[in-house]
């Protein structure tokens, strides 16, 4: 897997670098502001050597507010196919949603604390890489606290919302029974009320999953 990491923490990002290459996968690059991140992604992919995702940090310079994810939100535009984690010191809503706004795939939002579980978090970069979802829990307990005051999840049931939670972190239907504790029949018999309950027909496939997070954090 080849990486590229914006991080205008110089230790910070010499660490990821360290754990990534630990973990097998090639660093192909490492930033320090938003700027650089989009001509060095725009680069690669000139050169087809399109990196498979990025890690980016939310807060860069010049003015350490949002350069970064806008640099995400930017370059998930341009090159639908690559993948994009970002880090983040807090749980900011905003950037979240923005982020998790467009294409459906390929999309991550951990809190650094995270950085310190070498394992998860090169789990996390492995699934966003492979074009799944890693959502930190608490970015989804922030965004589906705000969300449950919408009526259209009204009608899910409390053990619902913990099994939509759980799927909204990336989490197969064997991971959240192994979470819940229940068998993995009872959590696609949860999955399919979700599913019907939020109005998604079977006809839209696999991106049901996706689609019912996504209607949580835009409610």
């Amino acid at each position: 897997m080849r990486v590229v990491i914006a991080e205008d923490s110089v230790l910070l990002r010499e660490g990821l670098t360290r754990l990534l290459t630990d973990a097998r996968h090639e660093v192909v690059a490492g930033v320090g502001d938003g700027e650089a991140l989009v001509k060095t992604v725009r680069d690669l992919a000139e050169g087809d050597a399109l990196p498979d995702v990025v890690v980016a940090d939310v807060r860069m310079p010049p003015t350490h507010t949002d350069e970064g994810v806008r640099a995400a939100v930017a370059l998930r535009k341009a090159y639908p196919a690559l993948g994009v984690l970002v880090l983040s010191q807090y749980v900011e809503e905003q950037y979240a949603t923005e982020l998790l706004a467009g294409s459906s795939r390929g999309v991550g939002y951990l809190l650094k604390d995270r950085v310190a579980d070498v394992r998860e978090f090169v789990d996390a970069v492995d699934r966003v890489a492979g074009g799944g979802t890693a959502l930190d829990p608490e970015v989804v307990a922030q965004l589906l606290g705000r969300s449950r005051k919408q009526d259209v999840l009204a009608h899910l049931t409390p053990r619902e919302r913990e099994v939509l939670a759980l799927m909204a972190e990336g989490r197969t239907n064997s991971g959240v029974a192994k979470a819940l504790v229940v068998s993995d029949g009872a959590v696609e018999k949860h999955v399919s009320n979700i599913f019907m309950k939020l109005g998604l027909s079977p006809s839209e496939g696999d991106h049901r999953r996706v689609l019912a997070v996504l209607t949580y954090l835009r409610s």
